[in-house]
């Protein structure tokens, strides 16, 4: 695979859950493939009660992607790329991403709506079908799915991908300037570091990201040390995930944990504090049907434990 295609395949494999794809047409200059999932799916727990609604959620959704690409020259691409969602609850779709960007030998520019440049650390604990990714965002420019957003990836020596985002909202006082370095070597190991900072609601903002990870036969462990502040007050946390497979089977095991110096009112919309444990079964190569379970360390009814569980046909 020449450069520009490289350093856009690994762009797109940072939205892309599925391998499994119906290509509409492809030549040798251009192709579109279609990926989705259709996965009915509930959670069971207390913080779903309301006035009106008991402790039964059905969370189902359909998930339909376009990644399309087409070579300019030997050394340029242009690629497009999108993915919407649909869930039982509204007949509204939810857009997630949808970007256009264009591939050299020097790495991949792209805009619109895309992960920051973070989403290539936090991905080492965010494995569950179920739950976990809880604690590690801080700020808001730390997240995916993010509008308006400017990323350039580069795939430098040493198996390093370097990643920089510029994202600015719609709204005046929100926007975030990020960058990443991520390393994945040929023996399973992986580290990164990314730092972000700007305005969150005219708020001064910054975070720091440390990952690890390391994948031994059917064995991976990854970790995530998160630091920042939010207008000179501290919150800091970290993630812990785990996954074993057998055979058809995977197992994995997350612990998320956050906190801050926010007064008691406050602090609770940064406070995270969780076990969760999940089994998968791979039915066939295309249809998976999972469990989990979380154990939720802190109080009140929206902390109450949670039981999810469905299944997931792709395509």
């Amino acid at each position: 695979m020449n450069k520009p295609f490289l350093v856009t395949a690994i762009l797109s494999s940072f939205f892309s859950t599925t391998s499994y794809a119906y290509t509409v047409y492809s030549t040798d200059e251009s192709s579109l493939t279609v990926t989705g999932r259709i996965e009915p799916r509930f959670n069971i727990s207390d913080a779903n009660k309301t006035a009106d609604n008991s402790s039964f959620d059905d969370i189902s959704r359909i998930r339909g992607n376009l990644d399309g690409s087409t070579k300019v020259t030997e050394s340029i691409k242009v690629f497009g790329y999108y993915s919407g969602e649909i869930y039982s609850d509204s007949s509204d779709s939810k857009n997630r991403y949808m970007y256009v960007g264009v591939g050299t030998d020097y790495g991949a520019l792209s805009y619109g709506q895309q992960d920051s440049s973070q989403v290539v650390l936090t991905n080492v604990t965010d494995i569950m079908e179920t739950f976990g990714g809880s604690a590690s965002d801080i700020i808001t420019g730390n997240q995916d799915e993010l509008e308006n957003n400017f990323v350039y990836l580069a795939q430098l020596p040493l198996d390093l991908t370097a990643t920089i985002n510029y994202v600015r909202d719609d709204s005046k006082g929100n926007y975030t300037t990020g960058g990443s370095l991520f390393y994945h070597s040929p023996v399973g190991l992986q580290f990164g570091v990314g730092y972000v900072s700007g305005e969150q609601t005219s708020l001064d903002v910054d975070q720091y990201n440390i990952a690890a990870a390391y994948t031994v036969g059917d064995f991976y462990i990854g970790g995530v040390y998160v630091n920042g502040e939010i207008n000179n007050v501290d919150v800091s946390g970290f993630e812990v995930a785990t996954a074993y497979t057998l055979d058809d089977f995977i197992f994995r095991y997350v612990y998320n944990y956050r906190t801050s110096d926010f007064p008691a009112a406050q602090s609770g919309e940064y406070s995270v504090n969780y076990n969760a444990i999940e089994g998968v079964y791979n039915v066939t190569s295309d249809f998976v049907a999972y469990a989990g379970y979380e154990f939720n360390r802190l109080d009140g009814q929206i902390n109450d434990n949670q039981l999810q569980a469905g299944a997931r046909y792709m395509f």
